[in-house]
């Protein structure tokens, strides 16, 4: 590396040239980027969400989750597969290897759909939907008018052609318009007249208005398409439709029974109507339709939302008059006041770094040259980001941010030997190549080992592994670049720009003169009686230390544990939950009164509720199926807290609200539960049901927790048709038959659909008679070959009440105990649940395992846990490397875990809980502590290769390294303080623990740097230097 700085030297114009080009391609790559929340990868999360409307949660498990799960359990690569079966619906979790991309996880899963699809429920349709971050909208708009039902459908042309186009856009849903459908309305007197069932009338429909291909003639002009058949395109050709009935007559001779042509018209009641109303959306109280829009992968979150902010005006004047267009949600304000506030965090770091560096040198010249290292190490990190791929986001710029205490570290040692050698009187360009040939080797070593201690977050697996590798390669990239500047740009500017130094015939005294004044400065005097000590009661020392690190452990109990903290999202959702059975009129009472309630907090910006089953496939990741949802944007400034309080207190004060859950509405959600569940699994219903009981009582009065639950305790009623099988198969019929005859009498049944003034419309057919009461059930005519009986002649009609989802995993029957966390202190609520959990007595076949946030936790901490190992390994190696020997780097080692002393005091001072980026942070403090003591050691190294005394090499080494070790931890310290105490809040969930973490690591490992290392080394060394003097007595 010394041989870069001499080429640098040699040629200053080029090294002049390129620093001009690397901030202007830093300045294009920065403009390149693209802004988004998190970094974009693949999740291999997907579901398979099934319809089957009229189902009970027991038909959907028996008849649609089971066939899919055991079809995806034979996919490749499955890590996990979770099926939920409630009311007309089924609903397949299903989680792959990361890695897997979402295109291979939706064909995995549509080949499982195709391969059990014949043997699912004619009715039943199964869909994959995408459990990707894209597939959350960056935008919500909402719609309103004096006429929503008439503007819906123009609204649906017109949004997706209007947003589709636009640069980055995947999907354009829209949602609340009304949509029309064709009632076929059975006349049971004229069905009867005509000797007709329903499912003659099916029948008919199922094999007329279909245009058939026949074949082809040839004549001489050419090929001839022969076509059979006219399609049913309006509502006078369904009622025409011939269905052949029969009719009675009475003669001489007795009854004559003959065939007769009716058509549909005479017999049913055809209709264009409305559908029933399945969802109801509203925006501030008041009906109105809702437009979301997603992103693609690579898609650029804010250029997105600038462009459809564009185009809002647009769309209100196609339209038409008094339509208003509310923004509801948009990712963009966020993604851009988070960036902004972590660069104004990382120039407050600047400014503080840069003065930090001038109150040591006390010259602005050698500051400035130093300073120039921050920004062109930040340039050309843009530049790498932008080469390979990576966008800007709370993660990669939280790594920019951390970094800019770091990136001058390597420049302020070099600057400052360099300003050191000029003061002894030595020629500048000497000075300058002496000064980088003694610090260079030792530089290059402290930021490779630095660096390396990031490598093994390439192992980390999962969500943190993906969400962190952006930031980890950014903070590398960042150092590289600062390890490059400081060896060609800094020697060439401290060249041009530092004062040449007096000159002294006699080099040697000025030398002298010069050490001498620097052993009498402040720092001097007040460090060399410290280290004299240590080294004359290094023993005592070292023990002190040791005290100190099991003290520091002593407190670790007390220090609260996280996953990931608050995003500080503007936005949050409120999912409320009714009792099972409340009806689509009785949710929306219920969410109005929530929504007059949140309309009136001044906190507030506008409150998007949807109540009912929009069918968008949200359900398949926590949204509620058929309930009500909130989403709630309060106006800058205020706290998303204070309006969730006001909501809870809602709740407490009035039963008929229900209850309510929150979730991430704009912030990283990243996925996963936010509950701690305890997961118990059974083979039998009984059993699960006894488990379960008993894992709840036994969490009652569990610290920290707001609310427990368990997922069998809502039942919902449920009309059980038993069949007797024995007395229908001498009727001639079959429970197929039975339940076909019963469902088209109870609701509606699709049979398709038709295309209408251009548009596919569907056709139900409705029962002529449709039952009210259990007792209408109980009569329901059933035809049979003798005629017709009711149906309590040939089953039991019994009412039951049931779970009101039923859930699978691996085909074992799973249910769990939810408890939702109060504060931020996750751990201590998993050890005591965890405690709790070990005197349940279970059933037989019975267990219960903890899931959930803390199962994530505990997975994530573990994985970090073996990555901080691994780093702890690779710069051992990278130091044996450094100085060819096996002993000096064990002294480092040895004192790295003496770092952990002032990370964990500093997380109980702030109250601040260990979560994953905290841990982070310590992987940072193993490079850390190791840098400045590579570059001590190495001097002190040089000083006994000179002929120096162990002794006094080690008193001149850290003498030397004093100023530059304090002045990089101080950089660093006053750098990150801005982060540490969240002036702006702006991505502080990630950066904010980091940067205390690393503060306060930094104050126990430069005191652990500048007294223990030399004591250990004393120790070692000096034990080794006595040792071979007392061998050479003796020979």
């Amino acid at each position: 590396m010394f041989r870069l700085a001499k080429l640098s030297l040699a040629n200053r114009s080029v090294v002049a040239l390129v620093t001009i080009i690397i901030a202007l391609f830093g300045f294009v790559s920065l403009t390149s980027l693209k802004q988004e929340l998190i970094p974009s990868f693949e999740t291999p999360q997907a579901a398979i969400v099934t319809s089957y409307p009229g189902a009970s949660p027991q038909v959907i498990d028996s008849q649609v989750s089971r066939p899919l799960e055991a079809a995806v359990r034979a996919q490749d690569g499955l890590v996990s597969s979770t099926s939920t079966s409630q009311s007309n619906l089924s609903i397949l979790r299903v989680e792959f290897d990361y890695g897997t991309s979402t295109a291979k996880v939706k064909e995995n899963l549509a080949a499982a759909i195709a391969s059990v699809e014949a043997t699912l429920p004619t009715g039943a349709t199964a869909r994959v939907v995408s459990g990707s971050f894209d597939s959350v909208p960056i935008v919500s708009l909402g719609i309103s008018s004096p006429n929503n039902a008439k503007i819906g459908k123009l609204l649906q042309e017109v949004a997706p052609t209007l947003f589709s186009g636009i640069k980055g856009v995947r999907d354009v849903t829209v949602a609340g318009v009304e949509e029309k459908r064709v009632n076929i309305k059975l006349d049971s007197y004229s069905m009867a007249a005509y000797g007709l069932t329903q499912q003659n009338i099916m029948t008919a429909l199922k094999t007329n208005g279909f245009i058939v291909p026949a074949g082809t003639l040839t004549d001489s002009k050419g090929s001839i398409s022969v076509e059979v058949g006219t399609e049913v395109n309006s509502l006078d050709a369904f009622k025409s439709l011939p269905l052949m009935g029969t009719k009675t007559s009475f003669g001489p001779t007795g009854p004559a029974v003959s065939t007769v042509a009716v058509t549909i018209a005479d017999v049913a009641n055809v209709t264009y109507v409305t559908s029933p109303i399945t969802a109801i959306t509203r925006v501030n109280g008041k009906d109105a339709l809702a437009i979301s829009i997603t992103k693609t992968q690579d898609g650029n979150t804010v250029a997105i939302s600038h462009d459809v902010q564009s185009k809002v005006a647009e769309l209100a004047k196609q339209l038409g008059k008094g339509v208003v267009v509310t923004t509801i949600f948009d990712q963009a304000p966020y993604v851009e006041q988070s960036l902004n506030d972590l660069s104004s965090e990382g120039l407050l770091g600047l400014t503080f770094a840069v003065l930090t560096i001038l109150l040591f040198l006390m010259s602005v010249r050698p500051t400035l040259v130093t300073a120039i290292s921050i920004p062109t190490s930040i340039l050309i990190t843009f530049i790498g980001l932008n080469s390979f791929g990576y966008s800007l986001n709370l993660f990669t710029l939280s790594a920019l941010t951390i970094a800019i205490g770091r990136v001058v570290d390597d420049s302020i040692v070099v600057i400052e030997n360099i300003n050191r050698h000029l003061s002894y009187g030595e020629p500048k360009k000497k000075a300058i190549l002496r000064s980088v040939r003694e610090v260079s080797g030792a530089v290059t070593a402290a930021t490779i080992t630095t660096v390396a201690v990031f490598l093994p977050i390439a192992l980390v697996g999962g969500l943190v592994g993906q969400l962190f590798r952006p930031f980890a390669f950014t903070f590398s990239i960042a150092l590289v670049a600062s390890l490059f500047v400081s060896l060609t740009i800094v020697p060439v500017l401290a060249y041009w720009f530092l004062k040449d130094p007096k000159t002294s015939k006699d080099a040697e005294k000025a030398r002298q003169k010069e050490e001498e004044k620097e052993r009498n400065s402040i720092l001097q005097r007040a460090y060399l009686p410290i280290i004299k000590t240590t080294q004359k009661h290094s023993v005592w020392t070292v023990v002190a230390s040791v005290l100190i690190f099991i003290l520091t452990l002593g407190l670790t109990p007390f220090l609260k544990t996280d996953f990931l903290g608050s995003s500080g999202s503007s936005s949050v959702v409120a999912t409320q939950t009714l009792s099972p059975g409340a009806t689509l009129a009785e949710q929306s009472k219920a969410a109005l009164k929530l929504e007059k309630l949140v309309i009136a907090d001044k906190d507030v910006e506008v409150i998007l509720s949807t109540i009912g089953s929009t069918g968008d496939g949200r359900v398949a990741f926590g949204a509620s199926a058929g309930g009500i949802s909130h989403q709630i944007t309060v106006k800058e400034g205020a706290k998303v807290a204070d309006v969730q309080k006001l909501v809870e207190k809602a709740f407490a004060d009035d039963s008929t609200l229900g209850t309510v859950k929150f979730s991430s509405g704009g912030g990283p959600g990243f996925g996963g539960s936010s509950t701690v569940d305890i997961k118990v699994m059974a083979k039998s219903d009984t059993a699960l049901e006894q488990g379960i009981i008993s894992v709840e009582k036994a969490m009652k009065g569990t610290k920290n927790v707001t609310e427990i639950t368990n997922s069998l305790a809502t039942k919902q009623r449920t009309l059980k048709v038993t069949v007797d099988r024995l007395a229908a198969a001498r009727l001639g019929l079959n429970e197929i038959t039975i339940g076909g005859i019963v469902a088209g009498q109870m609701q509606p049944m699709s049979i398709g659909a038709v295309n209408l003034n251009g548009v596919s419309t569907s056709i139900f057919i409705i029962g002529a008679d449709k039952p009210v009461t259990v007792d209408d059930v109980k009569a329901i005519s059933i035809p049979t070959m003798t005629g017709v009986v009711p149906l309590s002649r040939i089953a039991e009609v019994v009412m039951t009440k049931v779970p009101v989802s039923i859930t699978s995993e691996k085909g074992d029957r799973t249910a769990k105990v939810s408890l939702t966390p109060k504060g931020s202190n996750l751990g201590a609520i998993t050890v005591d649940v965890t405690s709790r959990l070990k005197n349940v007595a279970l059933p037989a076949g019975v267990t219960a395992t903890i899931g959930g946030i803390s199962a994530s936790q505990a997975d994530s901490f573990s994985q970090l846990g073996i990555a901080l190992l691994a780093a702890i390994a690779i710069v051992f190696i990278v130091m044996v490397a450094t100085f060819s020997s096996i002993r000096q780097p064990l002294i480092l080692l040895v004192s790295i875990p003496f770092a952990a002393t002032g990370a964990l005091s500093m997380l109980l001072i702030t109250n601040t809980a260990l979560d994953i980026s905290a841990i982070i942070g310590m992987l940072l403090l193993v490079g850390i502590v190791v840098t400045n003591a590579i570059v001590l050691i190495d001097l002190i190294n040089q000083y006994r290769k000179q002929g120096k005394e162990i002794h006094e090499a080690i008193m001149d080494g850290a003498r030397q390294r004093l100023r530059p070790i304090l002045m990089t931890a101080l950089a660093t310290i006053f750098a990150l303080t801005p982060m540490a105490l969240g002036v702006t809040g702006g991505g502080g969930f990630i950066s904010q623990p980091l940067a205390i973490v690393v503060i306060g690591g930094l104050f126990s490992s430069t005191a652990l740097t500048l007294i223990i290392v030399p004591t250990l080394y004393w120790i070692v060394e000096g034990g080794k230097d006595r040792k071979l003097a007392r061998g050479a007595k003796k020979a």
